[in-house]
């Protein structure tokens, strides 16, 4: 009886394994997603604060440590040691104080893409959208960033945290 319930258990969890991998497998590797928040501050506020790289732990409760890396063609280059990773990223653009373009330099993550900051004045202060050109390459984590984590849940953990940083409670919402 035992040797029966362990081989079906083990079908089981080969069966979701491969499920997830399949799944995975069958989602396209690139996304695009946006989100906005609104805040109480200019554009120049948001725009200095945003584009401070060596002022990020103060503000984004997941990074521990930012070091500054030597410039890679003119672009400067950084890398965040977060709570689960490393990721090195470079400035692709900066207009300011309304657009920033920054991606991920690391060919050896299993993700990569690029994120574009619109920081936009309006009549109580600004808003910011910030839209996501990621790719996804393993299957695995494909599914997981779709299905579990969702796209935009780091766009969604900067935002709350950049509203925090001015003293404000922001709700992002799709943009």
């Amino acid at each position: 009886m035992l040797l029966k319930i362990t081989i079906i258990v083990v079908v089981v969890v080969v069966g979701l394994v491969l499920g997830v991998v399949a799944i995975g497998a069958s989602l396209a590797k690139g996304h695009v997603v946006s989100r906005s928040a609104r805040l109480r501050r200019t554009p120049q506020e948001v725009w200095d604060t945003i584009h401070d790289v060596d002022r990020f732990t103060a503000w984004r409760p997941g990074i521990k440590k930012v070091e500054r890396l030597p410039d890679a063609e003119g672009r400067p280059r950084w890398k965040e040691d977060g709570a689960h990773d490393t990721i090195t990223f470079e400035l692709v653009e900066a207009s300011p104080p309304s657009k920033l373009v920054t991606r991920i330099a690391d060919p050896n993550l299993p993700f990569g893409g690029s994120w574009t900051y619109v920081v936009e004045p309006t009549a109580e202060g600004s808003t910011i959208t910030i839209t996501e050109r990621g790719e996804v390459y393993n299957p695995v984590f494909r599914f997981m960033s779709r299905f579990v984590f969702g796209h935009t849940a780091m766009i969604d953990e900067y935002l709350r945290a950049l509203g925090k940083k001015f003293g404000e409670h922001v709700s992002p919402v799709g943009a």
